[in-house]
């Protein structure tokens, strides 16, 4: 039971409950939706709406209630204009997308880091990386229901690409400004290839 209670820890990254940092919740935007665009097969005006819609969402998580409160139901409502119904349907199946932060013992976890390690990166960062600093979430109309987005089939599910064996817990997920010791991925460098979808039109 121990055995597995650690495992459980090494799976995920906590931080404190204090609010994110800018650049804190925009790494862990980037990072959470570079991997939704590899899993959901993401057009590259998919993949900048995403990064938009987590670092929205990233931004206003202050408390235990914002995980899966307000902000969070702002988030799923956004997602829904941006993905076609097969990708959204394997989103909300896919825990460490839907359910993305998890208190945990006084903090945040970050879901994804049990299915891959931090510095594992398939695509170039957004373009809005550099310019958006939030304020699409809307509590009235959604900002993405009238912009049209191409829906590709997303690509056969991918395998776990989570830490390799033989790493500690030291190495399981980017520090995010709360003094936990980790150090975080590299958010200019993807793995030296694009998206390798179609590059989708937003309007």
């Amino acid at each position: 039971m121990k055995k597995m209670m650690l495992m459980a820890m090494m799976m995920t990254i906590a931080i404190s409950a204090n609010a994110m940092t800018y650049n804190a919740a925009r790494n862990e935007a980037l990072f959470l939706s570079d991997k939704m665009a590899y899993e959901l097969g993401l057009t590259n005006a998919q993949y900048e709406a995403v990064y938009e819609i987590n670092l929205d969402y990233l931004l206003n998580v202050n408390t235990r209630a914002d995980v899966l409160g307000p902000w969070w139901d702002l988030r799923n409502r956004d997602l829904r204009f941006v993905l076609s119904t097969v990708q959204y349907n394997r989103y909300l199946a896919s825990t460490y997308f839907y359910r993305p932060l998890v208190w945990n013992a006084g903090g945040w976890s970050f879901a994804i880091y049990g299915r891959y390690h931090h510095n594992r990166m398939f695509m170039h960062r957004p373009a809005v990386f550099v310019s958006y600093r939030g304020g699409h979430n809307h509590r009235g109309a959604s900002f993405y229901a009238h912009h049209h987005f191409n829906h590709p089939a997303p690509p056969a599910r991918p395998g776990h690409h989570g830490p390799s064996a033989g790493h500690g817990p030291g190495h399981h997920g980017p520090s995010v400004g709360h003094g936990n010791g980790h150090h975080g991925p590299s958010v200019g460098h993807g793995n030296g290839h694009g998206p390798g979808r179609p590059n989708g039109h937003r309007r």
